[in-house]
């Protein structure tokens, strides 16, 4: 498996090959509908995600040491931004999400090209996945 720097590093090399904004949303969208369905029992109340315009759900679980997300969204969007988010964080160690700085979301210039509403709810994408993450760090560390 890519570290998480490897795939982000994949993730703006990729973007680099797009000419323009317009086919970089197109890639993100195309992303989220590659993202595999959400079991129906995780689209609730429960596991959505407080913070997005749209409805986004998230489900995070914890394998031998790492933590693997998947999620589902309304928008086709910001299913793509959650697609990218766990592409970089999912199957990788709960300490490692914690330290995430997920520098790509800048480097592809992300967050400069989205309403400050997405821009917020991506930060909330952020910061759920992060808690999903302290809290296994922290059930680990009482074992």
């Amino acid at each position: 498996m890519s570290t998480m720097q490897e795939i982000e590093d994949e993730i703006v090399e990729d973007f680099n090959l797009f000419d323009g904004w317009e086919e970089k949303y197109q890639y993100i969208i195309e992303l989220g509908q590659k993202l595999p369905a959400l079991e129906e029992q995780y689209k609730s109340d429960e596991y959505k995600i407080k913070g997005c315009q749209s409805s986004v759900w998230l489900h995070g679980e914890e394998r031998e040491g790492k933590l693997f997300f998947e999620a589902d969204s309304d928008s086709t969007f910001v299913k793509g931004e959650i697609a990218l988010l766990i592409n970089v964080l999912s199957g990788q160690p709960a300490e490692e999400i914690l330290n995430a700085k997920l520098e790509f979301i800048d480097k592809i210039g992300l967050r400069q090209h989205i309403a400050v509403t997405r821009a917020n709810g991506l930060s909330s994408m952020i910061k759920q996945m992060k808690t999903y993450a302290f809290a296994a760090s922290n059930h680990s560390k009482q074992i």
